[in-house]
């Protein structure tokens, strides 16, 4: 079986699509009856190939990058222009001997696979961004991008989302396709509670993830304002980048809470696990997801989650954390103080977390999508 993967992001660039893509790559790795060529995206211009395993080669299209979590438009326009290229070169070096074409995200990286839909079948990964939505920075794209990203979809062999709250919001956008739903991963061997308790009287309270609008990072900073001016004895570490770092900072400086609000910018991932390990809770204030890779980390990391309502949650959260109805700062600051105050309710959501992120393997994500494979060439190829 030869695949050949397309992704706009991959580690560095980017956030949790690229994460995930590469966490399934390693469930692939060395399995013997399958090879991945994998075109992506570099942070400086040019063209390279690595091996991550012995059957999987990443190819890398260099653009312009100015920011690794925060893609601009002409950023976009660069690498699909030159990923087309990177993209007909590798079907005629290989003569086109690929099975089929995975693409993560409908738009960009799905117009490639749909210029060839004659000749390779694709599956298609929503992932989050790719989906008209309530992303404020994106709603003009929606708009004008809006009948290609239609044409993508219809034209996939499978379409794919991450969490039953995406695959809803891409059914409204489109309601004749049909979507399945594979959930994203995490990895437990890597993140899981700290051996001994390391909670203290003052309540460390942690966010992480790509610092856009819809995030609203600004209202959780509010929220911990709150807190601290009630007499609450809190800290917030904000680990992440992105195209609201320096405006959070500015607010965070103008509110003079530089000593309870830590803003550490994007960390290597071998720093997250202790990250997580350091903090009792982990709070969320986005307006929508497609599946949070932060919120399985902290609830592999034993950490129950205050979150607002937004897709991706439903499978998330049970008993191991709160969802807030109304997104305000009054409300998010109620829930965190009831969780805060109530330690035996804190212990049952931090077990409950653990427990909750074990049901999501990335090898199990990999064995589903190695079921859909098959299915589509054997459905192409009549066998």
């Amino acid at each position: 079986m030869k695949i050949l993967m397309l992704n706009y992001e991959f580690p560095p660039i980017g956030g949790g699509a690229g994460k995930a893509h590469l966490c399934m790559l390693r469930e692939f790795a060395g399995n013997s009856s399958l090879v991945i060529d994998v075109l992506t995206s570099a942070p400086k211009p040019g063209f390279s190939a690595e091996k991550l395993a012995e059957n999987i080669t990443i190819y890398k299209v260099g653009v312009h990058k100015k920011n690794l979590h925060f893609w601009r438009k002409i950023e976009v326009v660069e690498w699909l222009v030159k990923a087309q290229s990177h993209y007909r070169k590798l079907l005629r070096e290989k003569n086109c001997d690929y099975d089929l074409v995975h693409a993560f995200f409908g738009f960009p990286t799905g117009w490639l696979c749909y210029r060839t839909a004659s000749k390779l079948p694709y599956i298609i990964s929503l992932r989050g961004s790719d989906v008209p939505g309530q992303h404020a920075r994106l709603k003009l794209d929606y708009k004008v991008f809006g009948p290609v990203i239609k044409a993508v979809w219809k034209k996939a062999t499978v379409l794919v989302a991450c969490s039953e709250g995406l695959k809803s919001r891409a059914l409204r956008f489109l309601p004749s396709v049909s979507i399945d739903v594979i959930p994203n991963g995490v990895e437990l061997d890597r993140f899981h509670p700290p051996e001994t308790s390391k909670r203290t009287d003052t309540l460390q309270l942690l966010t992480v993830g790509r610092l856009s609008v819809t995030k609203r990072v600004a209202l959780l900073i509010h929220t911990v304002e709150m807190l601290h001016k009630d007499g609450h004895r809190v800290h917030f570490t904000i680990v992440g980048g992105g195209g609201m770092l320096e405006k959070l900072r500015g607010i965070v400086v103008d509110k003079a809470l530089g000593d309870i609000i830590e803003i550490t910018g994007r960390l290597g991932s071998e720093k997250m696990p202790e990250v997580y390990q350091q903090s009792d809770m982990f709070i969320s204030a986005t307006m929508q997801e497609g599946m949070s890779n932060a919120m399985l980390e902290a609830m592999a990391s034993g950490l129950p989650i205050i979150t607002t309502r937004c897709e991706g949650v439903q499978e998330l959260i049970e008993d191991n954390g709160i969802v807030v109805e109304n997104s305000d700062a009054e409300a998010i600051a109620e829930a965190i103080v009831k969780l805060a105050d109530d330690r035996q309710l804190y212990e049952q959501m931090r077990k409950a977390a653990r427990k909750q992120a074990e049901a999501f393997r990335w090898k199990s994500v990999a064995e589903q999508y190695l079921d859909y494979y098959d299915k589509i060439i054997r459905k192409t190829t009549g066998f």
